[in-house]
């Protein structure tokens, strides 16, 4: 991963890899990084499970949204659930696995840092609010001894019990 600054973190003095071989963020990118599977995430969410309801929602032509729920089936974050509307064909619609539940924090995430930054003069599209109460949602970034985490530079990078670094190079070897 790359660092922030030569002062935020022990990333910046070396003490860890620039590139690994084996990145979190690399391999949930591979599955979700890009539009039209946020956009098919962000509607499941909202209980859109249904291939027409989805596409009219995204506007996603329809070979490409057909691709991204077989790819997120694939991927274990959506499930099919098959259903018959009376004198209809056998269909099925697409619901969030537990795996695909538990991206809905990085999703409003991704939503307020939207919002901050991208949204018109008026103001977001969308307002979040905790059924119970009514009240807006807030996201908190904490430790696991319940500290506020205000952003990057109160965090420290450790390499974890799965880092592969990448081979080095050896001398004399080709290309080099």
């Amino acid at each position: 991963m790359a660092t922030y600054d030569a002062d935020m973190s022990e990333a910046a003095s070396g003490d860890m890899p620039l590139r690994v071989n084996n990145c979190s963020i690399e391999r949930a990118l591979a599955i979700v990084g890009e539009k039209w599977s946020f956009l098919v995430l962000r509607e499941a969410f909202r209980g859109v499970r249904r291939f027409a309801d989805m596409q009219a929602a995204t506007g996603a032509p329809r070979q490409v949204l057909s691709a991204r729920l077989t790819r997120l089936v694939d991927e274990g974050l959506l499930r099919k659930v098959p259903y018959r509307e009376p004198g209809q064909r056998r269909r099925d619609e697409y619901r969030l696995t537990q795996m695909g539940l538990d991206l809905y924090p990085t999703m409003v995430a991704l939503m307020r840092w939207g919002d901050r930054y991208l949204a018109d003069r008026e103001g977001p599209a969308v307002l979040l609010t905790h059924r119970g109460c009514g009240a807006p949602l807030e996201q908190h970034f904490r430790c696991a001894d319940g500290h506020e985490v205000a952003g990057p530079r109160e965090v420290t990078p450790h390499p974890g019990p799965g880092l592969r670094p990448p081979a080095v190079a050896r001398a004399g070897s080709a290309g080099g």
